[in-house]
C-alpha cells in the first residue's frame, strides 16, 4: 500500500499542514499498517495516514474551494505574465538562489 502523511496533528483540534509531502511506503500485517521510515518527528507524534488512491481522487490536495479560487486566479495571472513576456531566465533565477543560499 501506498500512503501519504497528509496532516500532522500538533494539539488537540489544531493541525498543521506538512511543508513537504513525502511518500512513504507501507505493508499491511495483520490489520495494521507496518511502517519503517526514518524521521525527526518527536516521539509520540500522531500523523495522520491516507491512502493514496483517496488522496488522488479528492483531487490530490486539501485545499478548499476559496483556495482552489485563489489558486486558479494566480495561476491566470502567471500565464498572463508568458503570454505579455514578463519573465525571467530561469538560469538566472536559479543563480540568484544559489547565491543568496551561500550567502553572497
Amino acid at each position: 500500500m501506498n500512503i501519504c502523511p497528509s496532516r500532522l496533528r500538533t494539539t488537540p483540534g489544531s493541525v498543521k499542514m506538512l511543508s513537504t509531502m513525502r511518500a512513504l511506503k507501507a505493508h499491511v500485517r495483520g490489520g495494521r499498517l507496518l511502517l519503517d521510515e526514518p524521521t525527526d518527528l518527536p516521539n509520540g507524534e500522531v500523523v495522520e495516514l491516507v491512502p493514496l488512491d483517496e488522496v488522488l481522487a479528492g483531487g490530490g490536495d486539501y485545499l478548499d474551494a476559496e483556495e482552489r479560487e485563489r489558486l486558479h486566479a494566480s495561476i491566470d495571472r502567471g500565464l498572463e505574465d508568458v503570454h505579455a513576456g514578463r519573465t525571467t531566465d530561469a538560469r538566472q533565477v536559479m543563480a540568484t538562489l544559489r547565491a543568496r543560499a551561500s550567502g553572497r
